[in-house]
């Protein structure tokens, strides 16, 4: 008898329904209704072929943000971090380049400067 055991415990997720996780089948229900919702809402208006498309195209978003993960983060917490960072709380990050060498002998710099301008006069 052999048990799996994963590696990072934190990686653990426990399958709920036909082997997915309950987030990822809230999400696939909720893909599914709005394929469903769709399909009725645009089927008097277009052929079923191109309706069928636009269910596919229409549901497909929402099944993949059961399965989103981007540096350990849901997609519900990395699209709340993405809106603060952008929006909420922006920054403006200013690249000021420091030289250190010329900070420590700038006023021997300038003194060598002024000389060389004493001579040319």
């Amino acid at each position: 008898m052999e048990v799996k055991i994963n590696r990072e415990i934190r990686n653990y997720t426990e399958s709920m329904f036909f082997g997915l996780s309950m987030r990822q089948f809230i999400f696939s229900v909720f893909a599914c209704v709005v394929a469903v919702g769709l399909y009725f809402l645009l089927r008097p208006y277009m052929g079923t072929e191109t309706v069928s498309w636009v269910c596919i195209l229409g549901a497909a978003p929402f099944a993949a943000l059961g399965f989103f993960k981007y540096h350990g983060m849901t997609a519900e917490q990395f699209l709340w971090a993405w809106l603060k960072s952008e929006f909420l709380i922006p920054k403006k990050l200013v690249f000021r380049s420091e030289n250190l060498y010329y900070e420590l002998l700038k006023g021997e710099i300038e003194a060598r400067e002024k000389e060389e301008w004493k001579k040319h006069d």
